[in-house]
């Protein structure tokens, strides 16, 4: 095999590795953005929910998700600190599911149980593989490569 054939292989492998994370990151990014969204223009239900949970401050509770959901969403969309935000967003998800979606005998809860801990699965992913190339943190890490 020629080392040009070796070298466009591994161009085509990159460019399809960074494709792949941007796609991934392009489908997961939403349902935290949507649900952001959805929780200001029906704040009131959410704090209701909130508070029947149990968990203290319920404003604050329901701000800093709406700050995590759209920030975070919004930064794994970019590929901002990607790494970072996906392993807060695993333990949100997580956590989401243990406190809101833990009766599992009903079998809606039980499907957004599980629903939860996938999203909290990929997040994990990225949190330990990384945007990829086509990401602000691949644009960064390019520019530190080069100035090298």
């Amino acid at each position: 095999m020629s080392t040009v054939s070796t070298a466009s292989n591994r161009d085509m492998a990159a460019n399809y590795t960074a494709l792949v994370a941007l796609v991934g990151r392009l489908l997961i990014s939403p349902i935290f953005i949507t649900s952001g969204i959805g929780k200001i223009t029906n704040s009131e239900s959410y704090l209701g929910y909130i508070a029947a949970s149990g968990l203290p401050f319920p404003v604050i509770a329901l701000v800093g998700a709406i700050v995590l959901e759209i920030g975070g969403g919004a930064a794994i969309a970019l590929g901002y600190q990607t790494r970072f935000v996906g392993l807060i967003l695993a333990l949100f998800s997580l956590l989401t599911a243990l406190v809101f979606h833990s009766d599992f005998s009903d079998q809606n809860q039980f499907l957004h149980f599980w629903k939860n801990a996938a999203m909290a699965g990929g997040l994990l992913q990225l949190a330990a593989f990384g945007a990829g190339f086509a990401s602000l943190d691949g644009r960064r890490s390019r520019q530190r490569w080069m100035v090298s």
